[in-house]
C-alpha cells in the first residue's frame, strides 16, 4: 500500500452498486460493522481507514483535501468510477469534499454527525499541542462522554471500552494531522454547491456536531433532507445501528423519488420507524464575517495581505487575530495591516524555514529584548508549531547562555505559565 492509496476492506457482490463508508475520527471501519449485513446485500460496500488508524500505515494527510484525493486513488486502483457515499464525523467532511470536486463521481450522500465547519480551529490546534506534549490517552479517556449518550454507555461497557481502545491505538501524528485538516476546514460558503441528493443524520443528543450544525448543511445544499435520530449522540451507526442502517438504505435504494422537498426532516425512533416529514427548517443566514476595523477591504489587499492573514490566523490562532483586528481603528488599522503584509506574508510564508525553526528564533528574540508579552503569544504559537515543552526548554536554556541569565529566569516564568495552560487536558 503507497502512502497515496487508503486501506480498505470490500463486502458485497462485486457487481453491486459500490457505497464507500467514511469513518470518524479516531475510529477505524469497524464503526459500520452492524450496517454491513444489510448494505452488503444490496451494495458492494467498500470501508477505508483514515491514515494511522487501525492498521492503516501511519502516512498522515493534513487537509481533507489530501485524504479525498487519497480515497479517490484507492478508488481508482479498485476500478471504482461512480459510487454513493456516507461518512460519519470527518468521514462526512471527507464525503462533501468529494461532492464540491469530484461531481462526477459521487452518485448521492448521505452526511452523519457531519459539519460544514467542525468547532473552531483554535480548538483543534489546541487539540494537537494536548496530544503532542500528552499522548493520545487523555482524548481516549474522554471519548465515550463525547460519542455516546449515558444510559448507552452506562448499559453497554463493552462497547465504550473498545471506543476507547480505537483512540488509544491510533498513531498520534496521524490524529494530530486530522486535527490540522479540520483546523482548516470550512465549507460553509460552498455548500450551494453540492449537486447530488443528500442525507443529514444527526443525533438529537450530539454535542459534538449537534442539531444546528445537520441545519446549516441542510439549509445551504440544494437538495438535503434531515434526519434527527432521537436518543442518540455522536457515533450514531454505533448507538442506534437499525435506525441508521434504515436511513441509508431508504435513501440510497429509492434514489430520492419519493424524498421529501429540500430541507424535509424525518423523525427516526429506535426501532427505525419510516421517516416522517415535518415543516422544513428556517432559512439560516451566511455565517457573519468578521469586521476588522482596516479602512480598506480586504479584498482590495492582494495575495501579500490574504497569505499574511492566513499564515497569523494558523500560527496565533483566530482569537488572537479577531480581538486585533476588531481593536483596529484609524490610528491603528494601518499598524495591523502593515505586520499582517510584512511580517506574516512576506517574511513567515518564506520557504526557506519551517515554522518550527522560526518559532525558534522568535523566542529567543522575544527573551533578549524582554518582550514578555509577545513571548507568551509565541509560546503559544510555537506549541502549535509543533514544539513540545522539552524543546522549549531547551531554547530558553541555550537563550540563557547568550542572552543572560535574568533574560532567559523571566522568560521560563512566561512559558511554564503558558505551557501548563495550553497542555492540560481539559476534564
Amino acid at each position: 500500500m503507497s502512502e497515496k492509496t487508503l486501506q480498505h476492506r470490500i463486502d458485497g457482490p462485486d457487481d453491486a452498486p459500490v457505497l464507500v463508508l467514511g469513518a470518524a475520527l479516531g475510529t477505524t471501519w469497524h464503526m459500520w460493522d452492524r450496517q454491513i449485513p444489510e448494505l452488503a446485500r444490496h451494495w458492494r460496500v467498500v470501508r477505508f481507514d483514515l491514515p494511522g488508524h487501525g492498521g492503516s500505515p501511519a502516512h498522515a494527510a493534513s487537509s481533507i483535501a489530501e485524504l479525498a484525493d487519497r480515497l479517490i486513488a484507492t478508488l481508482d486502483g479498485l476500478g471504482v468510477d461512480r459510487f454513493g457515499y456516507a461518512g460519519c464525523n470527518i468521514g462526512g467532511a471527507i464525503g462533501t469534499q468529494l461532492a464540491l470536486t469530484r461531481p462526477h463521481r459521487v452518485t448521492s450522500l448521505a452526511l452523519v454527525s457531519s459539519s460544514p465547519r467542525y468547532g473552531t480551529a483554535d480548538a483543534w490546534r489546541q487539540r494537537g499541542v494536548v496530544i503532542r506534549t500528552n499522548g493520545l490517552d487523555p482524548i481516549a479517556r474522554t471519548a465515550p462522554e463525547h460519542w455516546f449518550t449515558p444510559v448507552f454507555a452506562g448499559a453497554q461497557p463493552a462497547i465504550v471500552e473498545w471506543a476507547v481502545q480505537m483512540v488509544r491505538t491510533t498513531d498520534p501524528g496521524c490524529y494530530i494531522a486530522a486535527c490540522e485538516a479540520l483546523a482548516s476546514y470550512d465549507v460553509r460558503s460552498s455548500l450551494g454547491r453540492v449537486g447530488v441528493p443528500t442525507l443529514v443524520v444527526v443525533g438529537s443528543e450530539d454535542q459534538v456536531t449537534p442539531t444546528t450544525d445537520a441545519r446549516t448543511l441542510v439549509a445551504g445544499i440544494p437538495d438535503a433532507s434531515l434526519a434527527l435520530v432521537p436518543g442518540t449522540s455522536h457515533l450514531a451507526p454505533v448507538e442506534q445501528p437499525a435506525a441508521v442502517t434504515e436511513l441509508l438504505i431508504r435513501h440510497f435504494t429509492h434514489a430520492w423519488h419519493d424524498k421529501p422537498g429540500p430541507g424535509g426532516q424525518a423523525a427516526i425512533g429506535a426501532a427505525a420507524p419510516k421517516p416522517q416529514i415535518a415543516p422544513p427548517p428556517p432559512p439560516q443566514a451566511p455565517p457573519a464575517a468578521i469586521e476588522s476595523g482596516l479602512a480598506q477591504p480586504e479584498q482590495d489587499r492582494g495575495g501579500t495581505y490574504e497569505a499574511g492573514l492566513k499564515v497569523r490566523r494558523e500560527v496565533l490562532g483566530d482569537a488572537h487575530v479577531d480581538r486585533a483586528q476588531a481593536a483596529a481603528d484609524d490610528f491603528t488599522g494601518d499598524f495591523q495591516d502593515f505586520i499582517t503584509r510584512y511580517a506574516w506574508g512576506e517574511t513567515w510564508t518564506r520557504p526557506g524555514l519551517d515554522r518550527r525553526t522560526r518559532s525558534i528564533i522568535t523566542l529567543t528574540a522575544l527573551t533578549a529584548r524582554g518582550h514578555k508579552e509577545e513571548l507568551a503569544l509565541h509560546t503559544r504559537a510555537a506549541l502549535r508549531n509543533g514544539l513540545t515543552p522539552s524543546e522549549i526548554k531547551e531554547v530558553l536554556l541555550h537563550t540563557a547562555i547568550y542572552c543572560g541569565v535574568p533574560a532567559a529566569n523571566s522568560a521560563f516564568a512566561v512559558a511554564q505559565q503558558v505551557i501548563r495552560e495550553e497542555t492540560t487536558p481539559e476534564g
